[in-house]
């Protein structure tokens, strides 16, 4: 496996999902704090994003997908594990000028000259968004800081470790613990990610590159979040579980759940 697949494992529906908050009481909620829903169709075909990430959009539906997991204007976001910069650069510029996107990246991913000028670009072009350089284990995030966090096919990633790319060994109940101090009351955390069949975790992981959707499920309200909703945008039941998501036969094409949590106001 490659570096430049890894940048791409990391940087990985309104009619299908189903919200426990009704679109009156959250239109209410966005006037009230002069937030408002965020013209995402302009977000994803502003000017100078990479060509390889426009390529990405017809499989990724991030207009979908961000307006099913309710970003907002001015929202302050967290973009975990961002690979390549892909959701981080379209939720720059939907957050706008009073919104803000922290998107980590564990050091040695980011550490080429190809990778280096990408981020130079997106942050160029998005000035809200800002670069941190952290393996996913040591990054605590300041409390109650952020409105929004998103883990585009990366969540499976915190069951992986690596000697060859220097990804150590996580504790996922310990990060996720990290993570709800770090979402503010009420805030949002956006999963998406390949579905993966039932068995040891680790070993499904290392294999496939995938998680059991109850997994995460299951890790997520553990930490104290509320399973908002969930939606099937991505549903492929042609897919080939046993297969790992960068087999040429699935790639792209892999049946992905989608899940909106919410830390408890």
């Amino acid at each position: 496996m490659q570096t430049t697949i890894l940048m791409a494992l990391a940087s990985s529906a309104l009619a299908f999902g189903t919200a426990s908050y009704n679109d009156q009481a959250s239109t209410i909620t966005m006037q009230a704090t002069g937030q408002s829903a965020p013209d995402l169709a302009t977000a994803v075909v502003a000017a100078g994003r990479d060509e390889v990430d426009v390529k990405l959009d017809a499989s990724r539906k991030p207009v979908e997908t961000l307006a099913f997991m309710g970003l907002e204007t001015g929202d302050a976001v967290l973009d975990i594990f961002a690979g390549g910069g892909y959701y981080s650069e379209i939720m720059g510029a939907a957050v706008g000028a009073g919104g803000s996107v922290t998107a980590v990246n564990p050091p040695q991913f980011v550490s080429s000259d190809a990778a280096k000028a990408k981020w130079a670009g997106i942050t160029a072009r998005q000035p809200g968004v800002s670069l941190v350089p952290s393996q996913l284990g040591d990054y605590s995030p300041e409390a109650n800081s952020f409105d929004f966090a998103m883990m585009h096919l990366i969540y499976h990633d915190l069951y992986w470790e690596s000697e060859k790319f220097k990804v150590p060994r996580m504790d996922p109940a310990a990060f996720l613990t990290k993570l709800y101090a770090g979402m503010k009351p009420g805030g949002i955390v956006a999963v998406v990610d390949h579905v993966g069949y039932a068995g040891d975790t680790r070993a499904v992981v290392e294999k496939t590159h995938r998680i059991d959707p109850a997994t995460a499920k299951a890790d997520f309200e553990k930490a104290g979040f509320v399973l908002e909703a969930e939606s099937n945008m991505f549903a492929n039941p042609d897919d080939d579980l046993e297969k790992n998501v960068f087999d040429p036969s699935v790639r792209g094409k892999t049946n992905r759940f989608v899940m909106k949590f919410r830390k408890p106001a």
